[in-house]
Order: C-alpha cells, then structure tokens, then sequence
C-alpha cells in the first residue's frame, strides 16, 4: 500500500471518529442543555428540528460547493466549525446564542457528512475493495466514546462547557493535522502516483431518478435508527417495565453492534457483494423491530435492540457507496443529494413513532419501521452495479488490492 493512501485512509478514519464523538456529545446532552437555556418542552422540537433540516440545507451547499472546490477543503474546514459550535452550544447562556450555536452546528454538520462520505466512496474507487464499513465503524466508535464521555460529565456534574471543552481541545488540533493528508477522488492513481484531481460532481438529469431507490433507503434505514435512539428507553421502561437504570442499556448495546457488524461488514461485502450483505442486514432489522414488538420483557427487549444494532449497521453506509458506484462520475453530486435523505429519515422517524404510539401503542408502532426496513429489499438490487464491484470475484482486475495491512483502518 502507498503511504499517499495509507495516510488518506487513517485521517479519513479519524475524521469520522471525531464526528461520532461530537454529535454524540450533543444529542446525550440534550436534557442538560434544555435545562441550562430555560427551552421549554414545547420550544424544544423546534431547536431540535432545526438541526437537521440546516444540515440539509448544508448538504445541497455542499453539492455546489464541490464544483469548484475539493470535498478534502470542505471538510478540513466544515470540521473545526463543528467543534467550534458544539463548544459555543456549552459556552452561552441565553436562548439566542444557544440557537445560534445550533444553527452553525447543523449548517457545518450537513457539509461535514456529505463530503466525509465523498472522499471515502472516492477512497474505495481506488482502493478496488470494500472498506466503506470500515469508515462507519469508527463513526460508532466515536459515538460510544463521546457518549461515553457525556455521561461521565453528567455522573461528575461538569458544565457543559466543562464538558465539552476538553474534548474540542484533543479533536481540534488533531482534525487539522490529520485533513493535510486527506485524498479527493482522482487524486491518486492506482499505483499510488498523485496526480491533479479530476472533477466528478457534475450529475446529469436522469441523476435523482436513478437515485431515487438508494434516497428511500437511506430514509428508511434513519427511521428506524432514529427509533432506537428515540424510544428505546422509554420503550424499555414503560411498555416493557424495565427499571430506570436498565432502560438506558439498549441504546448503549446498539451502538456497540453497530460498531460490531461495521467492523466486520467489508469481509461480507467483498466475499458475498453488497446485495447480499444489504439484504441480510434489512432482514435481520426487520427481525430485531419485530422480537421488540412482541417482546414479553427487557430482556427479550435488549436482544431486539441486538439484533437491530446488527442489522441497520450495514446499510447506510452501504447505500453511500453504491451511489458511488451508480455515478461514478458524478459521485460528489449523488452522495450530497442523497445524504439529505439521512435528516429525513430521522425528522420522521420520532415523531412518527410517537405519534403512533400515542394513537394506537408503541407495540404497534414498532412494527412501522419494520416495514420500512423490509421495504429495502425490494430495492436491493440499487446495490449492483457493474462493472464497479468491491470483492474477491466482484473486484476490478485493473484496480491494485492495496487494503491489506492497514492498520485495521
């Protein structure tokens, strides 16, 4: 493996990581938030609304921007921007700052996914071999540290600037040093050799038509990630009479399965192809919604919430790089347009499930995204594209395996 690729994989990696832990840290920390600021219950939606309807808007920024610029200088810059903001989220102290801080949060945060998810596509077009999974795993991992790191805050009664400022302080720094090595797509040959990159964001007409199947999946799979991170302790303790204490195990257990089948998931890709591990992770989803449903206790509860973790875990990232593979080129374009459908899935995903919930019961409600998730089946053939397959029989001969040996990246 060239140190060009090496490098641009492990700083890649560790961008993702350093998204996890912040949104982490933001999402776990909403309760003491609301409680610093004074939001209401009923004012609360909003503020949370706004985050990801901003990160869309950031998201089709981003498209443009890409035309003029490498996805490398945007995320080297929508990055810090993100710290910063989760710092200003903890530093201010009235409503109109907080709602500043969360503005630029979720503007950085739309064009920080966007371009992180193009230059790994990018990175897996040279590379010849799965390893957008890998990307994601660390993304979990981030997400268990930095949630890790929040409920420490929170057991030790830090502030939250207290909180957050420790972690900006290590992430910052790091991130900036790291994007010096980042790779955009044509920047490297498949011997390793740099060359000037090539444009790839321009997307013709039929371009959204053709995606469409790969947007619903992505909106699928987020209502029924939202639903996890949403409902499953109150799920836990109120439908299934669990104690407080155990009801906040099951998101906890989810994100390690996530991390669990990412880590694993590029070995599935490259023996079996996309389709099959996509199709396995749908129907393992959709089993996980369903033992939730029916679940006679907590217990029988957390090995939904397991099995869900297992199978979600494979498909969003999954459906990035088949984008990729549809557009290969204008991958920019198609990884922008559909990373919006990612704040989609997860505007409808909780309130769909409450108010369902409310309307009907939660039992029920559960068996929504499973559907849903079932749905993806139908569409799973999105996931093939010839002849741009990552695997041992589905691999490029002309593409080096320049995979090995990575350090676990």
């Amino acid at each position: 493996m060239t140190d060009v690729l090496r490098r641009g994989r492990a700083s890649l990696a560790f961008s993702f990581f350093a998204q996890g832990a912040a949104f982490a840290l933001l999402v776990t920390r909403i309760p003491a938030i609301q409680d610093r600021y004074g939001i209401s219950d009923g004012l609360l939606p909003v503020f949370l609304a706004a985050v990801p309807v901003l990160a869309g808007v950031g998201s089709v920024t981003t498209e443009q921007l890409v035309k003029r610029i490498p996805p490398s200088r945007v995320l080297r810059w929508s990055q810090p921007v993100v710290l910063l903001s989760l710092l200003g989220v903890g530093a201010g102290d009235r409503l109109a700052e907080v709602a500043v801080s969360l503005g630029i949060f979720g503007l950085a945060v739309g064009a920080l996914d966007a371009s992180m998810n193009m230059l790994g596509v990018s990175l897996q077009r040279t590379y010849g071999r799965s390893i957008m999974l890998g990307f994601h795993a660390t993304y979990s991992l981030g997400g268990i540290v930095g949630a890790s790191l929040a409920w420490a805050g929170a057991h030790w009664h830090q502030s939250l600037f207290g909180s957050y400022l420790p972690v900006v302080l290590v992430l910052l720094p790091l991130t900036l040093v790291g994007s010096r090595w980042y790779v955009d797509g044509g920047a490297v040959d498949v011997d390793g050799k740099e060359r000037a990159a090539e444009g790839g964001s321009g997307a013709g007409p039929l371009v959204f038509r053709l995606l469409l199947p790969l947007c619903l999946v992505m909106t699928f799979a987020y209502i029924g990630d939202s639903t996890v991170s949403n409902w499953s302790a109150k799920y836990l303790q109120d439908v299934l009479g669990s104690s407080e204490q155990l009801s906040t195990v099951p998101y906890n257990v989810y994100m390690v399965m996530t991390l669990v089948g990412r880590a694993v998931g590029d070995f599935g890709v490259r023996r079996f192809g996309a389709v099959a591990v996509v199709r396995l992770g749908a129907v393992v989803a959709a089993v996980g919604f369903g033992v939730v449903a029916v679940a006679p206790g907590p217990w029988v509860g957390m090995l939904g919430f397991t099995l869900l973790g297992l199978g979600l875990c494979v498909i969003v990232p999954q459906t990035f790089a088949a984008a990729g593979r549809l557009f290969p080129g204008a991958s920019d374009a198609a990884i922008a347009r559909l990373n919006i459908f990612n704040y989609v899935g997860f505007l409808i995903g909780s309130p769909l499930v409450g108010a369902l919930g409310d309307a009907w019961n939660y039992r029920g409600a559960m068996l929504v995204p499973m559907v849903l998730v079932l749905a993806t089946l139908g569409y799973a053939r999105s996931f093939a594209s010839e002849p741009d397959r990552y695997g041992d029989v589905h691999e490029r001969p002309r593409t080096a395996d320049v995979g090995r040996g990575s350090n676990g990246v």
